[in-house]
Parts: structure tokens; C-alpha cells; sequence
């Protein structure tokens, strides 16, 4: 209950208890910028389902043409939260087709519909909706990372499949028939998260474990890394979201006296490729190689270079690889 009501002032500061039991609640709800006053009276068993909403006269008017809406949702509601969540977008709908009279208006029925998928899914789920209800952006998270997927509902939704905006490395496309809806696109984009687990969990550990020059800020779609291997060496390889566990496509950067026996050592060592383990320890065992850690090359390439300058314990310089400014705090230990 208290989690219910600190969520309820989070989402609706100005709409407040009035008494001890919280059998009313006044106050106001905001929606395309202007606040409408409204009155909620619980019977002592605090049941939505018989409740009763006050508007005042602006509220009203807003909501003409919504009146079933609401009390169907009212109805409905499992919590005080959700009500006024699904209260919100309804008037956000019907705010916004009052403003564009020149567009046809979704039938209500289309409203309710959709508010009570968002609802079966869970307004935790929710991140976006669009006055309109055309373009809708929910969150999932598996394995502690949060993913989300755009998605934009055409005029004859449910009949015609919307489209989907998501950012991972394979194509994704929804199996939709009339009868679809918002939960059956979310249960097919978890099952898509759920066959890349293991693509990101081997692009994390690189990230995590490695100097990372390319891309800076890699998005979940991103199949490719350049990471450092030492001073003025790298290498860029490119994963297979679907089999990222194999050997990537690998192009080592540098001079031809370093590259050259790094080539030697993969086309050695290929064979004693483990699928069974992480893609960064057979670059490791492969490569005859630990991966430096950015700090440590930092420390050693950055005090040698002729451009670099050094103000207390603060080392400015630039990157030998991509020439951007770097700046270095030293420790004030001695070695």
C-alpha cells in the first residue's frame, strides 16, 4: 500500500488525500499542458469499482465522447494508479483530436483497447506513449539490461501490422495476424533479447575487460570492436550475434613488423578455438596475449609522447590511435 500511494504522488503531485481513511482524493490532473480539477469518492472497502468521479466542467468537456471509457476503466482498474494512469492517456487522446478536428479520430472502442493491453502488460513496461496512441515505447529488462522497442500503430491497427523499431543486431520482424496485439509483439521481442543473451554477454566482457577504441559508445546492434592490443596496435573484429562464441573476423591494425606476427599466431593457434569458452579468452590463447588495461597503457605510451605535458599529477595528451585529447590523473604513489 505504501508503495501504491508514494507511486500515486510521483505520477500525480497535485492530486492528494483529503482525509485520514483516503475514501477522497482531490486535486488536479495535467494533460497537453493544462490542469483539469477532479474529485475520486471511495466507499470505506477503498473498491475502485464503486467509486465515484467528479468532474469539474473543463474535465467534462474534454472527456466528451470518453464518459464510457473511463467508467469501464474505473471498473477495471486493479489499483488507484492505474486508473489515473489509463485517465491520463484517455484525456491525452481526447485533448489531442479536439485540437485536430481536421484528422479522423480514433473510435474510442480503439482507446479502450489499447489501454487495456498496456495494462495486461504493465504500466511498469510503459516508457512512451504519443498523444495519439500512434507511437508507443515499452522496456524490457533480461539479464539486467533494459532494451526497448518502438512501436508505431498504423490507422487500421489491429487489421494491419504495426512497425517496430529496436536496437539489436539481427533483423526483427513481428508474425502478426488481426487478432494480435501489443503483448504478442512483446513476448516475440523477449524472445528475441532471450536468443542474444549470450552476443551481448561476450560484447560486455570485452567492453569491460578491454580498451575499447571503436565504437566509443557501442549500441546493442553493434557487431564489431576495435580494441587496443598494445602500443600503436589494435585489432577490429566483427561477431556473429548468432554464433558469438566463434571465431570473429578479425583485420589486426598497425605496422607490418607487429601485425605480421600476430597473423602468424592466429593461423597457429586456430585450432585451439574453444567454443565452449568466452570469445575473449581464445583471442587470448590464440594471440598469446593479455588484452592491457587502458589505465596501464595510459601510464606508459602518454609520459613518453613528444606532445604531452604534464601540470602536477595531471598528464594532457593525445591519442597516438584516434588523436583525441586525453587526460591522465596520476597516482601520487611512487612506483
Amino acid at each position: 500500500m505504501a508503495e501504491t500511494e508514494a507511486t500515486l504522488l510521483r505520477q500525480f503531485p497535485l492530486f492528494l488525500p483529503q482525509n485520514r481513511s483516503k475514501t477522497v482524493y482531490e486535486g488536479f490532473i495535467s494533460a497537453q499542458g493544462r490542469d483539469f480539477h477532479l474529485r475520486l469518492l471511495l466507499p470505506k472497502d477503498l473498491q475502485l469499482k464503486n467509486a465515484r468521479l467528479l468532474c469539474s466542467w473543463q474535465l467534462k468537456t474534454a472527456l466528451n465522447g470518453y464518459h464510457h471509457i473511463v467508467q469501464q476503466r474505473m471498473k477495471q482498474s486493479p489499483d488507484l494508479v492505474s486508473f489515473m494512469m489509463e485517465l491520463k492517456m484517455v484525456l491525452e487522446a481526447a485533448l489531442k483530436n479536439k485540437k485536430e478536428p481536421y484528422v479522423l479520430p480514433s473510435p474510442p472502442k480503439f482507446y479502450s483497447s489499447l489501454i487495456g493491453e498496456i495494462r495486461t502488460l504493465g504500466w511498469d513496461k510503459l516508457v512512451y506513449v504519443d498523444p495519439c496512441f500512434s507511437t508507443i515505447k515499452l522496456k524490457a529488462d533480461v539479464s539486467g539490461r533494459e532494451h526497448l522497442i518502438t512501436v508505431k500503430l498504423k490507422a487500421k491497427y489491429p487489421a494491419e501490422s504495426p512497425d517496430c523499431v529496436v536496437d539489436i543486431p539481427v533483423p526483427f520482424s513481428v508474425s502478426w495476424t488481426p487478432q494480435s496485439s501489443l503483448i504478442s509483439i512483446y513476448t516475440q521481442f523477449l524472445a528475441a533479447l532471450e536468443s542474444l543473451k549470450t552476443f551481448w554477454d561476450v560484447m560486455d566482457e570485452i567492453d569491460e575487460k578491454t580498451w575499447v577504441l571503436e565504437p566509443e559508445k557501442p549500441t546493442r546492434s553493434a557487431t564489431a570492436r576495435r580494441i587496443v592490443l598494445g602500443n600503436n596496435v589494435s585489432i577490429n573484429i566483427e561477431v556473429d550475434p548468432r554464433h558469438p562464441t566463434m571465431l570473429p573476423e578479425c583485420c589486426f591494425l598497425g605496422a607490418d613488423h607487429v601485425v605480421k606476427p600476430l597473423g602468424i599466431r592466429l593461423s597457429r593457434n586456430i585450432h585451439l578455438w574453444d567454443p565452449e569458452n568466452s570469445l575473449l579468452q581464445n583471442l587470448k590463447d590464440v594471440l598469446e596475449i593479455d588484452f592491457p588495461a587502458r589505465a596501464i597503457l595510459e601510464k606508459s605510451w602518454l609520459r613518453g609522447l613528444l606532445t604531452s605535458r604534464q601540470s602536477f599529477n595531471i598528464i594532457f595528451g593525445e591519442c597516438p590511435y584516434c588523436s583525441k585529447p586525453i587526460t591522465l590523473k596520476m597516482s601520487g604513489r611512487k612506483a
